[in-house]
């Protein structure tokens, strides 16, 4: 009996591990859904949304949570500079890591895959911000009246920094373990270190608080987790 099931079982693992690894398909669908998420996340900056003047300017300091006031005593340039750089390298080495070691199919799928969802982590996070129109750090110090009238002081939460760099982080783990990638796991813990320095920037640099980095990796994990999950596969 058993020379008869060992050949099935064999087939049904390799069958299995062919499915697992089939490369995600690539269509005209991937280009009109970056497209859309691209038009939809420039919305509120076009518009200047959230409208009108902010709640209060100066807000008190003694409203929020002993955690958010950690983020009114730095406001390093430096920092917001060092947060954007460090993004742009979690974006490229993810890219990078996605698409070595793969086939030209494979290579494909994978990076329609991360630009979907960095777009639409993009786009998601924007009108969160709409929404949520939490005040920045800069709304509860003495230099509010002046930054009152600039609409991107009001966007807080969720940190797009944050959410996009744990889209990236995510997308690629999510992808890495389902394709079986080379060195998954050190480039996995390296894109999540960068993505949790880039959240630590932000908010050393005054530019958020420590819930809206928080709300942000949240985000950007869960939205990364979905696009790789439910993109569509080759037959």
């Amino acid at each position: 009996m058993r020379r008869f099931t060992a050949p099935f079982t064999v087939l049904v693992l390799l069958v299995r591990a062919a499915a697992a690894q089939a490369p995600y398909r690539v269509t005209w669908w991937d280009g009109a859904s970056v497209l859309t998420a691209g038009v939809l996340g420039e919305i509120p900056k076009i518009a200047k949304l959230p409208s009108g003047p902010p709640p209060c300017a100066p807000c008190d300091p003694g409203s929020l949570s002993g955690f958010d006031r950690i983020a009114l005593h730095t406001f390093s340039g430096s920092a917001a500079t060092a947060s954007t750089v460090t993004l742009i390298g979690v974006m490229a080495f993810s890219g990078f890591s996605s698409i070595h070691g793969t086939t030209p199919a494979q290579a494909r799928g994978n990076v329609a895959v991360l630009s979907n969802a960095l777009i639409w982590t993009y786009a998601t996070t924007y009108w969160v911000k709409v929404f949520a129109h939490r005040s920045r750090p800069v709304l509860y110090t003495a230099e509010a009246p002046a930054a009152a009238s600039d609409p991107d002081n009001r966007r807080s939460f969720p940190s797009g920094h944050a959410s996009v760099a744990f889209a990236a982080a995510t997308t690629y783990f999510v992808i890495a373990g389902r394709e079986h990638l080379p060195h998954r796991t050190r480039n996995a813990l390296l894109a999540y270190g960068a993505a949790a320095a880039v959240a630590a920037l932000r908010v050393s640099a005054g530019q958020h608080f420590p819930t809206d980095v928080i709300g942000g990796a949240v985000l950007g994990s869960g939205i990364g987790w979905l696009a790789a999950t439910v993109h569509p596969t080759a037959p």
